[in-house]
């Protein structure tokens, strides 16, 4: 079965910092290009960060770039997404992207 499994989400004060991670199974997860994407309450998804799947090149959104750093271990099939200096507005269900599939999201929830 081709699936993603989201983890690390949590309530953090604003300013603080999670590390979320994401566990690939069910296809060859070096192949792919991954994305974290997000979306808040009440709004439309948001993207959030990609990696290429080889010699990782990364992008990030403007809101999130300086804050936010992407990674993977393709030895792991797992992707990353460390947030750091984070705001209320970060307060989003954060999800793992690839072209094949989407995992089922995890919440983070920054307090002010």
């Amino acid at each position: 079965e081709v699936q993603l499994v989201e983890s690390g989400g949590g309530l953090v004060q604003a300013g603080g910092s999670l590390r979320l991670s994401c566990a690939a199974s069910g296809f060859s997860f070096s192949r792919y290009d991954m994305s974290w994407v997000r979306q808040a309450p009440g709004k439309g998804l948001e993207w959030v960060s990609n990696i290429t799947r080889g010699s990782p090149s990364t992008r990030y959104a403007d809101s999130v770039k300086g804050r936010f750093i992407i990674s993977r271990d393709n030895a792991k099939n797992t992707v990353y997404l460390q947030m750091n200096a984070l705001k209320p507005e970060d307060t989003a269900v954060y999800y793992c992207t690839s072209p094949l599939v989407r995992g089922q999201g995890t919440q983070v929830t920054v307090s002010s």
